[in-house]
């Protein structure tokens, strides 16, 4: 499958049908989520391989890691409503997927690859939730593919080194957060994020 016809496809992905701010939830774009998976499958890191989706939303990266040729995809939120919506698509498109609703410190599962876009921290009920999932995702996975707001990316290199791992490879995108929510004040507003992949089993 071509990366436009990917991107084409999760175009159809639902968006949430009551977003929370508490837990930041903004459809992860189709162009973006599809040059993600594009990435990870030129590393090898999806085609028959387990990948986990974490904070999957209604499900976009774990579509798309079904779609690339996983062997098998599980995605976790903590948030009933859009893992009802991922589950009823993936009925409707006959797609084997496995959703479950958990907490992330709760996630326990064994896989080769993790897929996500944690939390950013701008909430002040998730400050810092994007290190919790970073380290759920080192319990878990041999790599981590992960979108940070691109100002965080210094304290997120810190703590890979902590862990006595490598972030090798990177990559910047412009996201787009349509006005969604009552506190937002414009129409849209672009953040710079950055694409991390963590080798979790890589020594200094």
């Amino acid at each position: 499958m071509k990366q436009k016809e990917l991107e084409m496809l999760l175009q159809k992905v639902p968006k949430f049908n009551s977003p929370k701010p508490e837990l930041e939830q903004y459809l992860t774009p189709a162009p973006i989520a599809a040059d993600i998976l594009y990435t990870a499958a030129k590393f090898g890191d999806i085609q028959d391989k387990i990948v986990a989706d974490l904070g999957c939303g209604t499900g976009i990266f774990s579509y798309g890691a079904y779609l690339c040729g996983a062997s098998q995809v599980v995605g976790f939120d903590v948030d009933c409503d859009c893992i009802d919506q991922a589950r009823d698509f993936t009925i409707k498109n006959n797609y084997d997927i496995n959703f479950v609703i958990n907490e992330i410190r709760n996630v326990y599962v064994v896989c080769d690859t993790v897929i996500m876009n944690p939390p950013f921290g701008a909430q002040k009920s998730n400050l810092q939730a994007d290190r919790e999932f970073i380290l759920k995702g080192f319990e878990i996975a041999a790599v981590i593919y992960s979108l940070h707001l691109t100002k965080t990316v210094p304290f997120i290199e810190k703590m890979v080194s902590s862990l006595e791992s490598k972030i090798d490879f990177r990559k910047n995108y412009k996201f787009p957060i349509k006005h969604t929510f009552d506190f937002h004040n414009k129409e849209k507003v672009e953040y710079d994020v950055t694409l991390l992949r963590i080798d979790t089993s890589y020594e200094q």
